[in-house]
């Protein structure tokens, strides 16, 4: 059913103020074209890439040298190679500002809060670089952290990549084999641990876990002070020294910033590891800075000095996503901990106190936020705010209207999805047009973007893959241990010849825009028909009585029928009324082959770090097979609650 209208909509006065407005003039007039409305630019950027990305590079003011090929076999997505004369340094893309105003604020729940400016970022910046080069690290070497998303984690990637460094991050609730399964793959020189950090007010200690991750990775370890007792945990490691230490015989000096390729290794990211041992995606500095600078300034309207807030972890990547918002000279808001300690209006709190212009968070807090009964718009001065974005998984058309209802009625929502894969989005918002309830609003610029059915086909009205038709720059460069690419193509270029299958089970709108209805390999098949997780999720985390749920599919009579499991709000009980409840609803609110033929209920949900829910390892469970990687996961004992259950034995 079509929406009658949209949730918002940019003024004509607001939409010429953004930059994207700006942009598309600029380019209007450096090419001698006329574009009739956005769409028309969308589709020139498309079809000329190399104008489009160079006009991205001068616009946004990269630091570097261009060089004179903007691209090099365009047509071979795996063979495609963005500006293959051009040199830079991500580290000094980012180091923009100069002076007393803040580039970095952080909070660490209500235990620990801290400003820095920019002269103080430099200077860290400066003595870190000078203190891993005396310890022999170089370019292409990688430096590994286990750490806390606060200042000190900032300032060691940019000294990481202004010596050609790779960084890779994870957050230290990791246990210590979700630790070696990522950084053993890589070989670090350096791993670099907070002592401890908090979570729901409590102290987590990491003591244990460094000793043996330090021991398997045989490196000198970087012991940096947060939450615990930073001086016996690096006095009881063979090779450990505290960061004050590490960087004291170094005085501050300007920062040398080693210039290197356009596809230069900035960062090694890993996949969630639910389905074996993490692959590792390299991304190059130049294609990551290029996608972010036109991600943060075009699509999010970002301006230099705004306040630019993402939750999330270092193992994330959505915190390399808000760290490249120095790049705009936007001042970043860090948090660490819990979002619901000590209670539910933190980070609204942070918000108004901070006058965040962006606030970005998943789609899960905003549920848990409107299921929590917070109105921030009744409690909250949040005029600042004028973008709010989700990800991690779909946001629900509930969710949307929430934002609108509960959080602040005249804010741009942009719910953006992309991933891991390639460190940034490919459908995302857009502040020239408007925001319709349960939608993405497009494709980002220079992505060729399109949905496709199983025989390769582009589609309109209704379901298929996401795919990427032409090459981009923020596609991986290579996984690292996979010499002859065998990994990455089978990751991407299986599906389709010469075409990026991203594993999104999406719709085109009729706005033009893109709803995701959960991952390909997660859908169900009953019947044969393909249908979204997403659609049950929409409907049934809707109840008041359902807290949280996960839909498979079980091999069932040589078919698959559709089990439900529902985690339900405290006090609740799973009894016959429920369940016909719970199928009415998604039969009425998607369709009768969504209901499942069987729901139980279930204590908990396992899910990974960053918050999202692991249909696939639930599936293996059930079907009595074994998950490859647990380590992956935030609760893996929660697994054990979908094994040998009777209710699924007819």
């Amino acid at each position: 059913m079509a929406n009658q209208q949209p949730l918002w909509s940019p003024s004509q006065e607001a939409r010429q103020k953004t930059p994207l407005f700006h942009f598309i003039g600029w380019c209007a007039e450096r090419h001698g074209k006329s574009f009739a409305d956005y769409d028309a630019f969308y589709a020139w950027s498309i079809a000329e890439r190399e104008a489009f990305w160079s006009a991205i590079w001068d616009y946004c003011g990269v630091k570097g040298k261009r060089g004179e090929r903007s691209l090099e076999d365009g047509d071979d997505m795996l063979a495609a190679r963005f500006f293959p004369d051009a040199t830079l340094n991500f580290a000094e893309n980012l180091l923009t500002g100069t002076g007393a105003a803040d580039a970095l604020v952080f909070r660490g729940e209500d235990k620990a809060s801290d400003c820095w400016s920019w002269d103080r970022l430099r200077a860290e910046v400066s003595r870190l670089q000078q203190a891993f080069r005396a310890l022999g690290i170089e370019k292409g070497d990688r430096i590994a952290a286990m750490m806390p998303n606060m200042p000190e984690t900032v300032a060691c990637m940019l000294a990481a990549a202004s010596i050609g460094a790779i960084w890779s991050s994870c957050s230290p609730d990791f246990g210590d084999q979700g630790v070696l399964d990522r950084f053993g793959q890589i070989e670090p020189k350096l791993f670099i641990t907070c002592d401890g950090y908090w979570y729901n007010g409590k102290r987590q200690d990491v003591a244990a876990k460094v000793k043996a991750v330090s021991q398997a990775l045989k490196t000198p370890v970087l012991v940096v002070p947060y939450a615990g007792d930073a001086p016996a945990l690096a006095a009881s490691l063979s090779d450990g020294r505290m960061l004050a230490d590490f960087i004291a015989p170094f005085q501050a000096k300007p920062v040398e910033f080693e210039q290197l390729p356009f596809a230069h290794p900035l960062y090694i990211l890993f996949s969630s590891g639910t389905t074996g041992v993490p692959k590792c995606i390299v991304h190059s500095a130049g294609g990551t800075l290029l996608q972010h600078l036109k991600e943060h300034r075009l699509h999010c309207s970002l301006e230099p000095g705004e306040k630019l807030f993402y939750f999330t972890t270092c193992g994330w990547m959505m915190w390399n996503w808000l760290v490249s918002g120095l790049a705009v000279g936007a001042t970043l808001c860090l948090f660490d901990g819990s979002p619901f300690a000590p209670d539910g209006n933190v980070l609204f709190d942070y918000a108004q106190e901070e006058k965040f212009a962006v606030f970005g968070t998943s789609a899960k807090y905003i549920d848990a936020v409107r299921k929590g009964g917070i109105l921030p718009k009744q409690t909250h001065d949040l005029q600042s705010l004028r973008l709010i974005t989700s990800t991690g998984s779909p946001l629900s058309p509930e969710g949307f209207s929430f934002v609108y209802e509960g959080i602040k009625s005249e804010v741009h929502l942009a719910s953006i999805s992309g991933g891991t894969d390639i460190v940034s989005c490919f459908v995302l918002g857009n502040p020239l047009k408007p925001v319709w309830r349960g939608e993405i609003q497009g494709p980002g610029l220079g992505l060729a973007v399109d949905v496709w059915n199983d025989d390769g086909k582009p589609v309109r009205g209704e379901k298929g893959e996401l795919v990427c038709t032409k090459a981009f720059p923020s596609m991986p460069i290579m996984f690292w241990n996979d010499p002859d690419g065998r990994k990455y193509r089978a990751a991407y270029f299986e599906r389709f010849e010469n075409i990026w299958c991203h594993g999104d089970f999406a719709e085109w709108t009729e706005h033009g825009g893109i709803i995701i209805h959960g991952r390909s390999d997660a859908t169900l098949n009953p019947g044969g028909v393909r249908i979204g997780t997403a659609e049950i999720y929409n409907q049934v985390e809707q109840m008041e009585e359902v807290a949280e749920a996960i839909c498979i599919g079980q091999d069932w009579e040589d078919d698959v029928r559709v089990v439900l499991f529902v985690r339900l709000s405290e006090g609740r009980q799973l009894d016959e009324d429920l369940v016909k409840a719970i199928r009415s609803r998604i039969r009425t609110g998607a369709s009768p082959r969504h209901v499942p033929a069987k729901v139980v209920q279930v204590a908990d949900i396992p899910r990974t770090k960053s918050g999202k829910i692991v249909e696939l390892a639930v599936r293996d469970v059930v079907h009595g097979r074994p998950v490859k990687n647990k380590e992956a996961l935030a609760n893996p004992e929660a697994l054990d609650l979908f094994a040998g259950l009777t209710e699924l034995e007819n």
